[in-house]
């Protein structure tokens, strides 16, 4: 067993069960444990104390977490870099017609690398947080690989594939070997941590309970500019309140047809519309990737294939992905068309557990003239 007396690490405790866990398991290993949270919002006065990830509740929670556990714990404001960061983007994707994912950001810039950086400047070795994915160092050439969590059901690493080598260097995940979610409470209960009962945060910690829209409805009220729905072939069927109402396969908001459900198919900001189709009008036969990241792998030799996921919770489908020209974006070719393909969602591409990279899903070749 490798001697970790000394060895420092930072837990990020989002006030959650996972992340207290996994502080608890590196305390009891022997590491060195500080626990720290990041206050990123301002919880709304409708989450009542429990909030969500990160909220003011969350932190209360995860101090007495900390003092269960029996290491000292700091709060860290995170707030103006995460608006930043995380809720610029969000905003600003969806005033493109985009459908961000914030907790992939959140991941990117806030907890793997400001944090990360904030962990180092106390003089910890290692950062850890309860996500459920593994790290594994490939021998032969050199590099950290991220990999799928054992619990495949809980799995997290498709909202971690922005991580660098840097921060897998200087990343511990103890929930990745974990076979259950069960397994993590009952040594929640064992251990008498109040949060072993808490439910799993469902929702994106900056948004109120009446959702998103009523988010971009606050803060940016120009976003919801009427327009027209149209079908693919741009007749006009009716009108919309603004196109951050939508996203690809929504069925809601959307005018009677008497040809069969119609679905939204694609978002143009720039016309304004809302374009909608059938089911088959759903289906993608490939899509452009950018802002690329190749976390386990050097910069891979085009052409290659892959298991693709483009949604989080989506299942992984055998792609193709090629050098697209513009050089710094990629083709992902799928083997079987796949249903609402979504700008601004991310596509990770898999070989095996391993996770190669992925990127954000920037446009979709159909209905490019719309």
């Amino acid at each position: 067993m490798i001697d970790v007396k000394g060895v420092k690490v930072v837990a990020a405790m989002s006030g959650g069960v996972d992340s207290a866990v996994a502080a608890a398991l590196l305390h009891q290993q022997g590491y060195d444990v500080i626990g720290i949270t990041m206050q990123i919002w301002q919880e709304h006065a409708e989450q009542g104390k429990s909030g969500g990830c990160c909220s003011l509740g969350a932190v209360e929670d995860a101090r007495r977490a900390a003092n269960r556990i029996g290491i000292p714990h700091y709060t860290l404001n995170f707030r103006d870099h995460f608006a930043d960061k995380v809720i610029s983007r969000f905003v600003d994707e969806y005033l493109n017609g985009r459908t961000p994912n914030p907790c992939v950001e959140c991941n990117r810039s806030v907890k793997f690398e400001e944090l990360l950086f904030q962990a180092k400047q106390l003089g910890a070795d290692y950062l850890a947080t309860g996500h459920y994915a593994r790290i594994n160092r490939n021998e032969t050439t050199g590099r950290y690989e991220l990999l799928r969590a054992v619990n495949q059901d809980k799995d997290q690493s498709y909202a971690l594939y922005t991580l660098s080598q840097e921060a897998l260097r200087h990343t511990l995940l103890p929930l990745g070997e974990m076979e259950s979610k069960d397994q993590i409470r009952q040594l929640a209960l064992d251990w008498g941590l109040s949060v072993a009962k808490k439910p799993d945060s469902q929702e994106i910690c900056f948004v109120p309970p009446e959702g998103y829209t009523k988010f971009l409805e606050e803060r940016v009220p120009e976003s919801m500019r009427p327009g027209d729905i149209v079908d693919v072939h741009g007749n006009i069927l009716g009108r919309h309140n603004g196109v951050a109402y939508y996203t690809i396969g929504q069925r809601k908001r959307l005018p009677p047809s008497n040809t069969g459900a119609l679905f939204v198919v694609s978002l143009n900001a720039e016309k304004n519309t809302v374009v909608v189709g059938h089911e088959d009008d759903l289906l993608s036969e490939r899509c452009l990737v950018d802002e690329l990241n190749w976390v386990s792998v050097e910069k891979p030799v085009y052409p290659f294939s892959v298991s693709v996921r483009i949604r989080y919770n989506g299942q992984a489908s055998a792609a193709r992905l090629s050098q697209y020209f513009d050089g710094y974006s990629t083709l992902c070719e799928f083997e079987t068309s796949q249903r609402a393909v979504t700008p601004g969602q991310s596509a990770v591409f898999y070989h095996g557990d391993i996770v190669v990279g992925g990127g954000t899903i920037r446009s979709i070749p159909l209905h490019a003239s719309l």
